[in-house]
């Protein structure tokens, strides 16, 4: 379903020019010189309306946060977010997660966040799903040796499917769950995930950390793919 049109979605987002990087591009390999006393750099891509984004910021005010959104609609409601609170550790880019390497220099970030990405279905769409195994072989390519990636979703198939794609690309699984809040609430919830929790929708959650690539006879191997 797409996002329904924000009004006045120009000036909004002008209002919000101290979080919003326009030239991503520019700031590769410089990100920290934002917040020179930083102790991470943490990407977020697809914040959506950004409520995890703020408040994960607000709680770790010594940590950089850059969130990714490709839907400025979307993005100008998480911005706003951010500026209400008065928040200095936190910006946005309108990008796409296809480039994160021209936004971001080699072992530059620390940790990412993957949540409720979009499933794509269809196999015939397995390879724009965020967490396909040619994605994560990319994110190598900003994540520091050692560094995460943290991945939600309410789509057990996607979650499932996921699971395979991890190792082929280097990455060790760790914090497996399929029902994250089964006894009580754990970490900050995105507004979407807060809505599929109360209706009872387990969700699933891991973490994948970077260590060496496989053997190349073994990441040449086609994951198998669900339809």
């Amino acid at each position: 379903m797409r996002m329904r049109k924000k009004p006045n979605l120009i000036p909004r987002m002008e209002r919000c020019e101290a979080c919003l990087i326009r030239d991503a591009e520019t700031h590769r390999g410089r990100w920290r010189e934002l917040k020179p006393d930083a102790a991470q750099l943490r990407l977020e891509l697809g914040c959506g309306k950004g409520r995890f984004t703020a408040e994960t910021a607000q709680q770790h005010p010594d940590v950089l946060f850059v969130a990714v959104e490709r839907v400025p609609d979307a993005m100008v409601i998480a911005m706003e977010r951010v500026m209400k609170l008065g928040l200095t550790n936190v910006f946005f880019v309108d990008g796409d997660a296809a480039r994160l390497s021209d936004y971001f220099g080699s072992g530059e970030v620390d940790l990412i966040y993957i949540n409720f990405c979009d499933p794509w279905p269809t196999n015939r769409h397995a390879k724009r799903r965020l967490t396909h195994v040619n994605f994560l072989k990319s994110y190598r390519a900003v994540l520091h040796e050692g560094g995460q990636i943290h991945f939600k979703t309410d789509n057990s198939g996607l979650f499932e499917w996921s699971l395979t794609q991890f190792p082929p690309a280097g990455f060790a699984l760790s914090e497996v769950t399929r029902n994250l809040h089964e006894h009580g609430v754990r970490g900050i919830m995105t507004d979407y995930e807060e809505k599929f929790h109360n209706l009872g929708t387990p969700i699933n959650r891991c973490v994948g950390t970077m260590g060496e690539l496989p053997p190349e006879e073994e990441t040449a191997k086609a994951p198998r793919e669900e339809t």
